[in-house]
């Protein structure tokens, strides 16, 4: 059985969006209101990977792809740029930032001398900081900045992460972990002055401040912050569960029970490796 091919992606794309005889739903569409898809695409794959669910996983990166041709077919018909304008850039992207894979920028080259993996990091660097220069140079004087490229949709814990690496890199961290937890310990005492001040413009302020050294930690500590919140997540979803069926066992209902009762359930899920 002949599997369809990304040509026939394209088209199918094309006829979705034809003005006519299209689908109404895929016509009004824009690049604004396809984000939210796009976002829940992109968590979707993860969680799939996450789980090591394989099949699944075939099937959420076909619907991410989907929304790369849905952008690129709403630039099109804009004369902004096209897919064959997508898979250009990106392929001289990577060939530009792969000079110890690709040194003659020939995708069929080969390589006798096998650089380290730290002259390879090293190298990606410098391509990059080469990257950020000549965006920075279409852009305002005023908006030069190390950070610009750092995009703020990221998911907060991970934005924070880059953020401070990148700063890392001119030499704006800390060298040992000490300072680090004592940044910490000053800001959780500055939130607790803002709790007693009873501003919440200010908790919000040094809450924000508490939760960014707490992902600078993470990063000296070589935890990925996003990573360890999500398993979190789901410890706490697993063991809340267990709470939920005993009380539904119970036959009482939710009220009944005290705090310290409900806490018994959760050290139970606990003590079960929950």
């Amino acid at each position: 059985m002949k599997k369809y091919n990304l040509e026939d992606l394209v088209y199918l794309m094309g006829r979705l969006r034809e003005p006519e005889f299209g689908c109404p739903w895929d016509i009004k569409q824009d690049f604004s209101s396809i984000i939210p898809y796009t976002l829940e695409e992109c968590y979707e794959v993860v969680d799939a990977i996450e789980r090591c669910d394989w099949p699944h996983l075939c099937e959420e990166l076909g619907d991410l792809l989907f929304q790369i041709l849905f952008y690129s077919q709403l630039a099109r018909e804009q004369q902004l740029f096209d897919l064959s304008d997508v898979i250009d850039k990106l392929v001289s992207k990577l060939v530009r930032r792969h000079p110890h894979v690709f040194p003659d920028c020939d995708l069929h080259a080969k390589v006798s001398d096998k650089p380290s993996e730290k002259q390879i990091a090293d190298s990606w660097e410098i391509i990059k900081a080469q990257e950020r220069l000549q965006k920075a140079e279409s852009k305002k004087p005023s908006s030069n900045s190390l950070l610009d490229d750092i995009p703020n949709a990221l998911p907060a814990l991970q934005r924070a992460d880059k953020l401070q690496r990148r700063a890392a890199k001119v030499g704006f961290d800390w060298t040992e972990i000490t300072p680090v937890i004592e940044k910490i310990e000053e800001e959780l005492a500055e939130l607790k002055e803002a709790i007693a001040s009873g501003e919440m413009p200010a908790i919000k302020d040094e809450m924000g401040d508490l939760l960014f050294s707490q992902v600078n930690l993470a990063r000296h500590l070589g935890v990925n912050a996003e990573e360890a919140l999500r398993g979190t997540n789901d410890k706490f979803s697993r063991r809340f569960g267990y709470v939920e069926q005993c009380v539904t066992d119970s036959s009482k209902d939710w009220q009944q029970y005290p705090l310290a009762e409900l806490d018994h359930f959760w050290n139970e899920a606990k003590l079960k490796g929950l």
